[in-house]
């Protein structure tokens, strides 16, 4: 439950500040399991934000207040956990390590300037974190590596470091090694590289720092001079590496100097050995932190136009500029109601201001195109769920606001009377759809609602009503994020069920064939005599439908033939074998009979569509199914693996070629039938290990092999 303090003004102990500078925006990335959670609530603790760090087992920690979260003992949504360190307020922005929770992890690289990328010392690294520091390096985001669960038995830091550097790139050197305790297993502290010093965690946060023991300095040399080296070759000052190589000793405090500028430009990548459990590195990681990452004035801005498209200059982070926030996240509180997450990019957000709320280019996952003015009641800090009252959020800071009626994730927030809308980020595709079901109509209602307030807050989740297979379909990310979808559905009083997902068919002609219609009732009133005889021939796939008129001496009056044709399309609709509607074919209307009292627009319309159907007993009617173009983005290993599976899924491999954005992956191109890509999104990332992806689009419909679509027409019969 989210919590409010009431005073106005009160901050609750909330850091406020008044100027970017003293900003820092961190994501905290990393696979599950890596200690995200756990570190994020360490440094609280550290910096005395808390009094003490929760544990993720305990469901206690600041970020992990989800049910779900707590439930499945790991992060299932984005969290911000503010603090203060050396006067500057730092951002961690706790996300979900899961591959089904992308989409928040990628709200949090939205909200963030700087990424921090935590890494096992025990299960090392995964090739969905490799992924991610491809992406961003592409967009030339800063990036640290904190090395994690150092107290682990198993825990080894130098393979860690060797996969980080191999995954990573070179210029992944770590500041301080581990430094082991009087046991010979325990970590007691680290070695700091460039002051060539020891900090000490014996007694405890924080360290003592002293001098190195003799057997000390061996390691820290040689490590010491691959770092200079690397830290050199990103200076700005050309001359000092000549200098270094000449022998002379390099003041550190220049070194440092250099290693901040270089990291804060997204060129050197520094690594931190960390013990959450103990505090060793700890301090060190804030430092690295304040001193290392950008501020937000230094990090490049999303670009705007205004709501209708039109262009407008490149925003600034200026408190002073004009007023630009985003909607990063969405929650549904049910005592607070709806709170949004949001960072200001621009101007500053005031209490009792009067905004406009835009939000365009998501109607096709069920978010329409809204502009609306409100006005915020109070700005929040938010630690967790909780949330603090503050008096000001200024350009660079994140904020919360509470009871907004249309603000959902991902829309703009600009003044009142000057809108502006910010360039859209990118969002995944759900491909994993789930139907569901209300258990009872009362129950129908209550779904509706709290479908609605999830689609707002989740812009990877994709509502869809099946006209065809009148069915309601949830599109997610995999089976954990359905998982958690439907807990929230259940938990906000609906009662619900899941069925097999029924692929949308279609239905056509294999040979010509004649049909004869007949709707004549001897019992009473007009409208009830029409006859009609047809002929249907297939067509090419594509060429949709065509009517033709052969009836000669005004055996079907004129006005009667479009009724015909009417029913004839209906009939389309509704489908003739297996409930799915009929394509490509040519209907003849070649013969009939009228009554001059007793025919009727609806009597033809009724002969029309009884001629189809008996066309349909006298001929051969085919059950196409969809078949999809996908591109299936894998790493090299893989490939194998994947051509050989889509090939047991009935499709065509097209081709495959190198991917030009991501060395050592492959693109996979093929042709497979939408009935074999229901689950495809869960069992690609199995056999992948989850680092492999895929996009699909229609292409068209084709002949379904003679077994499925028998089974098909039996299952069409037992509803």
């Amino acid at each position: 439950m989210a919590q409010k303090t009431q005073e106005k003004g009160v901050t609750g102990g909330a850091p406020v500040v008044t100027e970017p500078g003293r900003v820092r925006n961190v994501v905290v990335v990393g696979h599950s399991g890596a200690g995200k959670t756990t570190l994020v609530e360490a440094l609280l603790a550290a910096s005395g934000t808390i009094p003490r760090a929760g544990a993720v087992t305990d469901g206690t920690t600041v970020t992990d207040n989800d049910p779900a979260a707590i439930r499945q003992q790991r992060s299932v949504s984005l969290s911000c956990a503010p603090l203060v360190h050396q006067d500057v307020k730092i951002n961690l922005l706790d996300t979900p390590g899961y591959a089904d929770f992308v989409g928040e992890l990628r709200a949090g690289l939205r909200a963030a300037d700087a990424a921090m990328f935590v890494v096992s010392a025990v299960d090392g690294m995964d090739a969905a974190t490799a992924a991610l520091w491809e992406e961003c390096a592409h967009v030339g985001m800063p990036r640290g590596v904190v090395v994690t669960r150092l107290d682990h038995p198993r825990a080894d830091f130098d393979e860690a470091l060797e996969l980080c550097q191999d995954a990573f790139g070179d210029n992944v050197l770590p500041l301080y090694l581990p430094m082991l305790g009087d046991d010979g297993q325990s970590v007691a502290g680290l070695m700091g590289l460039i002051t060539q010093r020891v900090y000490d965690y014996s007694d405890g946060h924080p360290a003592d720092v002293r001098d190195p023991e003799p057997e000390h300095l061996p390691p820290i040399q040689e490590a010491r001079n691959i770092l200079i080296e690397g830290i050199i070759a990103e200076s700005e000052d050309e001359t000092l590496m000549d200098r270094y190589l000449g022998g002379e000793v390099i003041d550190p405090q220049l070194l440092i100097t250099d290693l901040e500028k270089a990291v804060a430009r997204g060129h050197f990548y520094p690594v931190i050995p960390v013990c959450a459990a103990t505090g060793v590195g700890l301090d060190a990681v804030l430092d690295g932190l304040v001193a290392g990452f950008p501020t937000p004035g230094e990090h490049d801005l999303p670009g705007v136009t205004g709501v209708d498209g039109s262009p407008r200059p490149p925003l600034t982070c200026d408190p002073a500029g004009p007023l630009v926030a985003e909607v990063v996240k969405t929650t549904i509180d049910r005592h607070v109601g709806r709170v949004s997450l949001v960072r200001v990019f621009s101007g500053t957000l005031r209490p009792e201001t009067a905004v406009h709320v835009s939000g365009h280019g998501m109607a096709e996952r069920g978010h329409p195109d809204h502009d609306a003015d409100e006005r915020v009641a109070h700005v929040y800090s938010p630690l967790g769920a909780a949330l603090r009252e503050v008096p000001v959020c200024v350009a660079g800071d994140i904020c919360a606001i509470t009871k907004s009626g249309s603000a959902e994730t991902g829309d703009t927030i600009s003044a009142k009377d000057d809108p502006l809308l910010m360039e859209p980020w990118q969002m995944p595709e759900p491909l994993l759809p789930i139907a569901i079901v209300a258990k009872a109509r009362s129950d129908e209602d209550a779904l509706a609602k709290n479908l609605a307030k999830l689609v707002a807050g989740d812009p990877t989740l994709r509502l869809e009503r099946n006209a065809e297979t009148h069915q309601l379909v949830l599109w997610c990310m995999g089976e954990s994020h359905a998982d958690v979808v439907l807990d929230r559905l259940r938990s906000g009083g609906v009662e619900l069920d899941t069925e097999p997902v029924r692929v949308s068919l279609r239905e056509s002609f294999g040979t010509t064939a004649k049909g004869h219609g007949r709707h004549v009732k001897q019992s009473g009133g007009h409208g009830q005599y029409a006859v009609c005889h047809i002929q249907v021939e297939p067509l090419p796939r594509g060429a949709g439908f065509e009517f033709v008129d052969k009836v000669v001496g005004g055996a079907v009056p004129h006005n009667y033939i479009p009724s015909v044709e009417k029913g004839v399309r209906a009939q389309m609709e509704r489908g003739i074998v297996a409930g799915h509607p009929v394509v490509d074919l040519r209907v003849t209307l070649v013969d009939g009979k009228a009554h001059s009292v007793d025919s009727s627009d609806a009597a033809f319309q009724t002969a029309g569509a009884l001629a189809l159907r008996d066309a349909a007993e006298n001929g051969q009617v085919t059950l196409l199914e969809p078949v999809d173009d996908i591109t299936v983005r894998v790493s090299d290993e893989h490939v194998g693996a994947v051509m050989s599976d889509l090939s047991g899924r009935r499709g065509r491999v097209l081709g495959t070629e190198a991917d030009p954005d991501s060395e050592g992956r492959t693109l996979v191109r093929a042709e497979v039938p939408a009935t074999e890509l229901v689950r495809y999104a869960v069992e690609l990332r199995a056999m992948t290990s989850g680092s492999g992806s895929f996009r699909r689009a229609f292409a068209r419909h084709e002949p379904m092999p003679a077994h499925l679509a028998e089974a098909a027409r039996k299952e069409h019969a037992a509803r």
